[in-house]
């Protein structure tokens, strides 16, 4: 089993632990809601259109509320079994879905913490960490690109795994996935921060969304 379908799974298993209507870091979304985001990722590509065709939205709209009317244990199923052999997630699941999996994970044992409040994280195994490196470098950097500042991106133990943005230099500091979840706009990280108080506090506030 690669690292994409290990943290699919530990995500199903968390979501039927927590159940449909656990808040997640996903604005106004409880987990029927991600769950339901998933699933039209991977196997209803139609239905995904509508987020950027505003001609398509009611036919997005009618399909989400179609799967929202499911059971909570088929919508789980589904998710649990993947892409289906149709989708173009299946063939390139290891590397389209790790961090899709891993951030969504995180935001269903995230939700409802304090954004602004300390956060201790689930212990990550290092090849998961060592997994999730690929993902900063590319999607992270792309999400960054327009950061006000010169984020450098760097491990516990002194690498720089990534960079992105101009001007004044701020580094972050700490895991790989906690890395990950900051690039991708996520509160709390366990992360830390050197530079300037503007430079971060700038940081900080910019928008980061692909």
């Amino acid at each position: 089993m690669n690292l994409a379908r290990s943290e699919r799974a530990a995500l199903v298993a968390t979501m039927r632990e927590t159940g449909p209507d656990a808040p997640t870091l996903c604005a106004g979304w409880n987990n029927r809601d991600l769950a339901i985001h998933l699933i039209l990722r991977e196997r209803r590509l139609d239905a995904t259109a509508g987020v950027f065709v505003g001609a398509l939205a009611g036919h997005t709209a009618s399909v989400t509320q179609s799967y929202a009317d499911r059971p909570w244990d088929e919508l789980l199923v589904q998710l649990a079994e993947g892409p289906p052999w149709y989708s173009p997630f299946r063939a390139g699941d290891r590397f389209l879905n790790l961090a899709e999996m891993f951030v969504h994970h995180e935001d269903v044992l995230r939700g409802g913490a304090d954004p602004d409040g300390p956060f201790e994280p689930r212990p990550v195994s290092p090849e998961l960490q060592r997994g999730l490196q690929m993902p900063l470098r590319t999607v992270g950097k792309r999400i960054m690109a327009s950061s006000p500042v010169r984020a450098r991106m760097v491990t516990r133990d002194g690498r720089e795994v990534m960079a992105a943005g101009r001007g004044e230099s701020v580094t972050v500091t700490g895991d790989v996935g906690e890395l990950l979840l900051f690039a991708f706009g996520r509160a709390p990280v366990d992360v830390e921060f050197s530079g300037t108080p503007i430079a971060i506090a700038s940081l900080r506030s910019a928008k980061r969304a692909l």
